[in-house]
């Protein structure tokens, strides 16, 4: 079953969820804020998305970091999205062991 990971309150996750039930895909969601984001949760994540890619450098939450922490490394990227959950993009959503597709525009789920 995939699996979505979203932020509740978030337009777009919420229109990748419609576009999945649209579909009958069945899928189970994740919500980042409510059910959190663990150490593993975002090493599993980050195994199948790179750091750069998976950090959202449009949210609110990235404008209201400070240029220090901006300025990001492997680890301290890594702290950012376990500090800030809701920094990360989304939605997220993963299709198999080794794949997780990020954010969504209208028909990117037409192949699955």
């Amino acid at each position: 079953m995939l699996t979505l990971y979203i932020i509740s309150n978030c337009d777009t996750c919420r229109k990748a969820a419609k576009a999945l039930d649209e579909k009958g895909i069945p899928f189970k969601t994740y919500d980042l804020r409510k059910d959190g984001l663990s150490a593993a949760l975002l090493e599993h994540i980050l195994h199948r998305v790179p750091l750069v890619q998976a950090i959202n450098k449009q949210s609110k939450t990235w404008r209201e970091l400070s240029d220090e922490e901006k300025d990001f490394d492997a680890n301290s990227g890594r702290e950012l999205l376990l500090k800030y959950p809701t920094l990360l993009k989304r939605p997220l959503l993963e299709v198999d062991d080794e794949t997780i597709l990020v954010g969504y525009k209208d028909g990117d789920y037409d192949k699955l």
